[in-house]
């Protein structure tokens, strides 16, 4: 978006140390901290990036979050997909602009959003939750940062598998507790060439989702990876690694799912 800040949009604003508070804008809220207060009708109209003051005289800067931010800051239903993670499951799942992208499932929505602004508007994404609450939670979150939700973005309640045929997607991307029982649905529904892509925290889920690929004889390249991500402070001439970094939090499987062949994977030359 550009322009000036509009009633319902999202707004990070930075204080004088750099902390960061993240709101919708509402005509007739105001936002308290420490260091005093400024009416969210002072932010409404004013351009992307201006310095305010609050009621104290503190210095406040009100700018547009990045989707990495919001997802970051934005309250919570579930745990998220880290944007270091994310940005990984774009790149190595090939997500990209007309793709039909099934997930499951959604949690708080951070990863349906990184979803949606990679297929664009001339793609699909197909969002699915079994538990209510979260489903509730992540519609509420997607359309404070886009404004309503996204016209290439469905969020359905249910399980996956009764949904897979239906979509028949070109990507399958997975942030469930058992990924591996969706790889027969998947092997079955996804197009040849399609990427599968699960997304789990711990050792032994990746062992039975790998054994489940392997198990179909359908899927080539396939690959477990895991993102770090440290910081570095500079300060003048004092450059060094941040004492805290962003360590594990997930572990990223892909693989690419090939045509049947009754003699694929029988001979080798």
């Amino acid at each position: 978006m550009s322009g000036p800040f509009t009633e319902g949009e999202a707004c990070l604003l930075f204080d004088s140390k750099g902390r960061r508070y993240l709101m919708n804008l509402t005509p007739g809220r105001v936002f308290q901290y420490h260091m005093g207060s400024l009416p969210h009708d002072e932010i409404i109209g004013a351009s992307d990036g201006s310095v305010l003051a609050s009621s104290k005289g503190s210095r406040l800067v009100a700018i547009r979050p990045r989707l990495s931010d919001y997802i970051l800051k934005m309250e919570r239903g579930a745990q998220v997909v880290y944007p270091k993670d994310a940005g990984w499951v774009l790149v190595a799942a090939d997500v990209g602009p007309g793709m039909t992208v099934l997930e499951a499932g959604t949690g708080s929505g951070a990863l349906a959003m990184v979803l949606a602004r990679a297929v664009g508007e001339s793609g699909r994404v197909v969002s699915v939750e079994r538990r209510p609450d979260h489903h509730q939670h992540a519609s509420r979150r997607i359309s404070g940062f886009f404004g309503d939700m996204p016209p290439q973005l469905e969020l359905r309640e249910g399980e996956v598998e009764d949904v897979v045929a239906d979509v028949a997607p070109d990507r399958i991307v997975l942030d469930i507790p058992e990924p591996w029982h969706i790889v027969p649905a998947a092997t079955e529904a996804m197009s040849d060439g399609g990427v599968y892509c699960a997304y789990v925290p711990t050792v032994p889920q990746v062992q039975e989702t790998r054994r489940a690929l392997a198990a179909t004889k359908r899927y080539l390249d396939v690959v477990t990876v895991e993102i770090l991500i440290r910081e570095w402070p500079i300060e003048g001439r004092s450059v060094r690694p941040a004492h805290r970094m962003i360590g594990h939090t997930g572990f990223i499987t892909t693989a690419r799912k090939i045509a049947a062949t009754p003699t694929a994977g029988d001979q080798e030359e």
